[in-house]
């Protein structure tokens, strides 16, 4: 069965806010991964193996304190080891005529070509 024009006008209108949605979600997503830090990454590693040989001898020599502790460190070492990088951020009060547009990442451009597409084809 077809569907009137009403009901596909709200369709296109759906899937257009759709994919309008997707990619500012992708594009927040695709914001957040930088360069991978591997200082921090070494020091997590390190400190996630110390923690693990911590935890076997304190489970072989039945002290509890000491495995807690060895838990304690490994779990440390693994959150440095796989948190993501801090960036430093520069202020945007004076960069000029730079800071005048601000810049689309490639999501932004595809969804602006996306909807030129469509309001040509409606025309």
């Amino acid at each position: 069965m077809p569907l009137s024009e009403q009901e596909q006008r709200l369709l296109d209108e759906m899937e257009r806010s759709l994919y309008h949605n997707d990619a500012d979600d992708v594009t927040t997503v695709g914001a957040r991964r930088g360069r991978p830090n591997y200082t921090a990454l070494v020091l997590g590693v390190l400190a996630g193996g110390l923690g693990l040989v911590l935890l076997v001898v304190g489970v072989s020599i039945r002290q509890p304190v000491v495995g807690i502790l060895g838990f304690a460190i490994m779990f440390a070492g693994a959150l440095v080891a796989i948190a993501p990088p801090r960036r430093l951020t520069v202020p945007s009060g004076g960069q000029g005529a730079a800071s005048a547009k601000p810049r689309t990442g490639f999501m932004d451009s595809l969804n602006e070509r996306w909807e030129r597409r469509n309001d040509d084809h409606e025309s």
